[in-house]
């Protein structure tokens, strides 16, 4: 899959994968080869897809070969580079909530009923590198992400058949 910067506006990106063309939107601050935690920008990289997440309540999936889990409400996404879970999904257990700094998975506006984790600083981990690199849901009229890669949920249904772990997501400057 191939993600280019669209013309004239460095927020949004075409996507290109099997003979399939859509819009995306991606970072505030549109892409870099220098990623930084928080700086807004879509890292300029090859991304391996590795499972994803999804709101099972709130939408329903075409069948697809990559793993998919269903998001429950103590699922955290840790976004604090000097914590030892530092961009590790985490559970938040009923008294002993985790406090360091982190995204919630189950979100009230929709961006993650369907999320899909790329390999982004996760195997070979950097702290302050950029954490929670996702593939998930726009938000209306395609305004910018914090950094990641974002479809309507009518194009994630049409590319999920394809995806499986390994996908390579090539983000090009």
């Amino acid at each position: 899959m191939t993600v280019r910067t669209a013309p004239r506006n460095r927020q949004r990106a075409i996507v290109s994968f099997k003979g399939i063309t859509l819009q995306a939107a991606i970072g505030g601050s549109g892409t870099s080869a220098f990623k930084r935690e928080g700086d807004g920008a879509t890292p300029i990289a090859a991304m391996k897809l590795i499972s994803g997440f999804t709101r099972g309540e709130r939408i329903r999936l075409p069948q697809t070969p990559l793993s998919m889990r269903r998001i429950s409400g103590d699922m955290l996404w840790c976004d604090e580079p000097k914590h030892a879970v530092y961009n590790r999904l985490v559970t938040q257990r009923v008294g002993a909530p985790f406090k360091p700094s982190h995204e919630e998975m189950k979100r009230t506006d929709g961006l993650y009923d369907v999320c899909l984790v790329m390999d982004w600083n996760i195997t070979s981990r950097k702290r302050y590198g950029g954490s929670a690199i996702f593939f998930h849901l726009i938000k209306p009229g395609y305004q910018p992400t914090a950094g990641c890669v974002a479809v309507h949920p009518r194009d994630m249904k049409r590319l999920l058949p394809h995806l499986r772990k390994g996908t390579l997501v090539k983000v090009l400057g």
